[in-house]
C-alpha cells in the first residue's frame, strides 16, 4: 500500500506513544500521531496543549494551538503559565514532541538562527515552548526529514537542549527531564546510545544504511540491533486520511 512520507513518520512516532502517557502537543505531524494513538493503542492518552488545554479531545484538526476547537471536550482550561510551571516542570508531562530546523549529534535542536547569530543567513521562528519541553519532558521525540542540512554535526545556535556535548553534561547542568528518546525520520529512527549521542537503530522498509548515512552530517553509527519498522497499516492509514486529516493540511502528498 502507497504512503507518503509525512504518514510515515506520523505512524512511527505514533508507536512510540505508550497508554497513559501525559503528551504536551503542538499542531502538525505531532498533533496527528497523538490522536492517531489514540485512535489505536493509547486510548488513555492524555494531550496538553500550550496555550492551557487539558485532555483535548478536538472535533476537528486544529491549525494552531490558539484554536478553539481545542477547547471542546477538554477535561481542563488555565493559563499558559499554569501549563509550563505546574505540569511541564513539575515532571508531570511524560512525552513532549519537538522539530527544529537543525538537530546536531547529541539531539540539540536549532530553531533560532542558521549562520551567525549577529549576521545570520536565515532567522528562524524561535523556541516557543520547545525550550521547556527539551528541558523538562521526561521524554522527547523528534519528527523531521532526513537531510543532511537537517542533521549538522553541531548545530548552529543551541535553541533547545538535547543531551550537550553528552548525557554526563545535561546531568551536570541539572537538566531534570529524560532528553530526546528517539529521532522519527523518513529514513528511519534515531536514539542515543549509553553517551547520548543519536545512533540508527531502525530503518524504514527499502532504506539503506547508505542512505542514511548520506543524509546526516556527522559519521552517523549503526546499532548491533538495527532493526526495519513495520510499514503503516491499512487501518492506520484509513484513520490518518479519513478521520483526522480528510482535507490533506498535513498529509496532502499521501492522498
Amino acid at each position: 500500500m502507497e504512503y507518503s512520507s509525512s504518514e510515515l513518520m506520523t505512524v512511527n512516532a505514533a508507536r512510540l506513544l505508550r497508554d497513559g502517557d501525559t503528551v504536551f502537543v503542538g499542531v502538525g505531524l505531532p498533533n496527528l500521531a497523538c490522536n492517531l494513538a489514540r485512535h489505536t493503542h493509547a486510548p488513555n492518552l492524555l494531550m496538553i496543549y500550550e496555550a492551557g488545554v487539558i485532555g483535548a479531545r478536538p472535533e476537528r484538526l486544529p491549525l494552531s494551538i490558539g484554536d478553539p476547537t481545542l477547547v471542546s471536550g477538554a477535561t481542563a482550561v488555565c493559563s499558559m503559565y499554569d501549563i509550563f510551571t505546574l505540569y511541564l516542570q513539575r515532571g508531570n508531562v511524560d512525552v513532549g514532541f519537538l522539530g527544529g530546523a537543525q538537530i546536531d549529534q547529541f539531539g540539540n535542536i536549532n530553531a533560532t538562527v542558521i549562520g551567525d547569530y549577529q549576521h545570520p543567513k536565515v532567522r528562524l521562528p524561535g523556541s516557543g515552548g520547545s525550550m521547556e519541553m527539551a528541558a523538562w519532558a521526561n521524554r522527547c521525540y523528534i519528527i523531521t526529514p532526513h537531510q543532511t542540512r537537517r542533521f549538522p554535526k553541531k548545530v548552529d545556535f543551541r535553541t533547545s537542549a538535547g543531551f550537550l556535548a553528552s548525557r554526563a553534561e545535561r546531568v551536570s547542568k541539572g537538566v531534570r527531564g529524560g532528553g530526546p528518546q528517539a529521532v522519527v525520520t523518513d529514513l528511519g529512527l534515531m536514539e542515543p546510545d549509553e553517551n547520548g549521542e543519536l545512533i540508527l537503530t531502525s530503518l524504514h522498509p527499502g532504506i539503506s544504511v547508505d542512505q542514511a548515512r548520506k543524509n546526516t552530517g556527522w559519521e552517523l553509527k549503526v546499532s548491533p540491533r538495527c532493526n526495519v519498522t513495520e510499514p503503516p497499516t491499512a487501518s492506520e492509514l484509513q484513520i490518518l486520511r479519513d478521520e483526522l486529516d480528510p482535507t490533506g493540511i498535513y498529509i496532502k502528498d499521501g492522498k
